[in-house]
């Protein structure tokens, strides 16, 4: 079969806890462009797991029926084929291993 290759205005996102401590923990999002083209935009969702955020930068977040939206800031949106931008925050809660979902635009 044949392996699917990347096309314009796709990205992944991976997530990684940098610390944690009772009752709250920091982590960290990893977006790569793996399209061919540009993008100018990106948007990230996961489930919190019951998890509420505090602070968060490099990002604009929205939060719904227990799900986080984190958007581009301006300065950090467009990305080049192959590169990756991040973005951080802290939450209440207890750290666990979301499948963060990226999408183009």
């Amino acid at each position: 079969t044949p392996t699917p290759t990347p096309t314009d205005g796709a990205c992944t996102a991976s997530y990684r806890t940098v610390s944690s401590w009772q009752g709250g923990y920091q982590a960290e999002v990893t977006v790569k462009n793996t399209g061919s083209a540009a993008l100018t935009g990106w948007s990230v969702d996961w489930d919190l797991g019951g998890a509420t955020i505090a602070s968060l930068w490099n990002g604009t977040l929205t939060t719904a029926q227990g799900r986080a939206t984190v958007r581009n800031a301006a300065f950090n949106g467009s990305l080049s084929p192959g590169a990756t931008v991040s973005f951080g925050f802290t939450a209440n809660g207890t750290a666990g291993t979301p499948a963060p979902h990226c999408a183009a635009g």
